[in-house]
């Protein structure tokens, strides 16, 4: 096994609005958390590989925890979004613009949308564990 950092000093954390029904959080999810992935450079996070007694592998799995936390609603959600810009945490966030017609139509529907219009969905923020407990500590783990 390779010499990895310690994995309680950065963590990945997803927020998703509780009014959802489960179908639409599991995609908020793999959204943000797919995107997240996507922004975050190579020495960023760490995965690994798993290999079971008969060596098979189960490829790439975050070495760094992932936790989901519920808001109870979207102004929650917007207010760590602020937070992360403010403090230069890396996320990804999905609004209600981000549900119908394909990504083209998306696209244009949120860009027409002013951000005190939007509905927050859920947000993924990666970073340094201690940051990313001080803005987070007041949500509690979905359940």
């Amino acid at each position: 096994m390779a010499s990895l950092p310690d994995e309680n000093q950065k963590r990945f954390v997803a927020i998703l609005n509780k009014k959802m029904d489960l179908g639409r959080t599991l995609n908020v999810l793999g959204h943000i958390s797919v995107g997240l992935s996507d922004l975050l450079e190579q020495s960023d996070a760490e995965f690994v590989d798993y290999y079971d007694k008969d060596k098979h592998q189960h490829p790439n799995i975050s070495h760094y925890p992932f936790i989901v936390l519920k808001a109870p609603n979207s102004n929650k959600i917007r207010t760590i979004r602020e937070q992360a810009l403010e403090l230069g945490i890396q996320f990804t966030d999905f609004t209600h613009t981000m549900i119908e017609g394909g990504s083209i139509v998306q696209q244009q529907t949120t860009s027409e949308t002013k951000d005190e219009d939007f509905e927050y969905l859920g947000i993924c923020l990666f970073g340094d564990t201690e940051i990313i407990k001080g803005i987070t500590k007041k949500f509690s783990l979905y359940k």
